[in-house]
């Protein structure tokens, strides 16, 4: 599978996809219009080891709402990874068996090897 999941109007988002120069079998999927479902999630979990590792801390609604002051299990985590999109670390690349999350330069200069070199 070569998949990217991202925000459209997220401009880190967009700079990482200009930057990664997708080859054009690359499917993309904005995750506020096309939500991503169970079985997604979970496939994207289980290459990640876990949901937690998905999940952005970072995210504006994880503060709102006092979960920082909160012990959050792995079933917390998928539950919210499903309430609601900004819940998910951007962009989540997918290739063949590889998964990339966030948009650390480290992770975005490995996920840009292993999508031109496969």
């Amino acid at each position: 599978m070569k998949k990217i999941y991202y925000l459209a109007s997220c401009d880190t988002c967009k700079r990482i996809i200009k930057a990664l120069d997708l080859p054009s079998e690359f499917e993309k999927q904005e995750i506020k219009e096309d939500e991503l479902t169970v079985k997604q999630l979970d496939a994207l979990a289980k290459m990640a080891g876990s949901y937690e590792a998905l999940f952005s801390k970072r995210a504006k609604l994880y503060k709102e709402r006092g979960l920082k002051d909160e012990v959050l299990t792995e079933r917390d985590f998928k539950r919210l990874l499903l309430e609601h999109y900004t819940f998910l670390q951007r962009p989540v690349i997918v290739s063949g068996d590889k998964i990339f999350i966030g948009n650390s330069k480290k992770v975005v200069a490995a996920a840009k090897e292993a999508i031109h070199q496969s």
